[in-house]
């Protein structure tokens, strides 16, 4: 086994600078784009995209979805991202699932990254939380391998981490490229490899093409990402776009399967359906239990509707136990949240 590089985070510590990124910096073109976004263009990319996974065959493996919309953190305006992939393979039930709260100019202020899979007599579960307070990106690793569970926290100063792209904030990024479609040349951003370590990744025009959907030809808009590794070889996506920036096809070169858009999306967005309410009979009788209960209707709704994430929170976690179907509920909703807790100061 090689001996830990002196520049290598260390785990549980504050990364300095000089030690942190092997010298590794985003692009000038890289941050005058970030910083380039405007309000309307982030309009634009708030709509949901929702593909199927299939195998070299055609055959359906899995769905892949993702949903772009605005929301509060901390009392402070931002985006939430939330994407999310399952199915099975070879029987295996498997997915991935990543939240993320982004800054008008895509800076990551919170991010939990969740991959697993489920094997007879031998599951894989990863998840990686970062989370950024005072002037850190505190970053909680924790991977379980069959009964063997290992835990990692490592920390870096924001300062360097300028171009941070991460997984679920290129998926926005390249929304973005898709509506104005044009990618910067020399695109290099930072990312985070599995080790943690801080590595280059970099986006590319693939081009305009020709994509067949149900029978008709749209004209798509290519990118490619090449994410860099410390340890491993660098891993290549493709991605392809409608002009609305609908993404249509994502694929991971060498990978057995890939994700294609079913079938093409409405023209009209409809949004989310109000539920009329349903009034009780005998409203004298019941006036002031009404009136109360509108009131904390009112007010439950509210802060739902502020927080968005609880519903993506809550909704990952009861997948997540159905799938697993644990004997202890309590001791399994522990450690699903665990990652959250260590990241926050505790209070006084």
């Amino acid at each position: 086994m090689e001996a830990a590089a002196e520049n290598d985070p260390t785990p549980g510590a504050s990364v300095e600078p000089e030690e942190s990124g092997r010298g590794f910096r985003a692009s000038e073109e890289a941050l005058m784009f970030m910083s380039s976004i405007e309000p309307a263009e982030l309009q634009k990319c708030v709509f949901p995209d929702s593909l199927v996974i299939v195998s070299e065959s055609g055959r359906d493996l899995g769905e892949f979805t993702l949903t772009v919309e605005f929301s509060y953190r901390n009392h402070k305006p931002c985006l939430l991202l939330h994407a999310q992939s399952h199915g099975a393979i070879d029987g295996c039930p498997c997915g991935t699932t990543v939240t993320t709260y982004l800054t008008s100019e895509l800076e990551v202020l919170e991010e939990d990254f969740h991959e697993y899979v489920k094997l007879t007599g031998h599951s894989m579960d990863k998840r990686r939380h970062m989370l950024q307070h005072d002037g850190q990106m505190v970053i909680n690793k924790v991977a379980s391998v069959g009964e063997e569970v290992t835990e990692e926290s490592v920390s870096y100063p924001v300062s360097v981490l300028r171009g941070l792209v991460t997984e679920g904030s290129s998926l926005l990024l390249m929304r973005l490229f898709a509506l104005r479609k044009k990618v910067p040349k020399h695109m290099t951003c930072l990312s985070l490899d599995q080790q943690l370590h801080i590595v280059p990744t970099s986006f590319s025009e693939l081009g305009v093409k020709q994509l067949e959907v149900q029978g008709e030809m749209k004209e798509v808009f290519g990118v490619e990402r090449i994410v860099d590794t410390v340890e491993d070889s660098p891993t290549t996506w493709q991605c392809h776009f409608l002009d609305n920036g609908h993404l249509i096809s994502r694929v991971q070169l060498g990978s057995p399967s890939s994700m294609r858009l079913p079938q093409l999306p409405s023209n009209s967005e409809t949004g989310l359906e109000k539920i009329p309410l349903v009034w009780e009979e005998d409203l004298q009788m019941h006036s002031k239990f009404l009136d109360r209960k509108e009131e904390l209707k009112e007010d439950h709704t509210s802060y739902l509707r502020q927080h968005p994430e609880i519903r993506t929170l809550i909704s990952d976690f009861l997948q997540f136990l159905l799938l697993r179907k644990p004997d202890d509920v309590i001791q399994f909703a522990k450690e699903y949240f665990r990652p959250f807790s260590t990241g926050y100061p505790k209070e006084t």
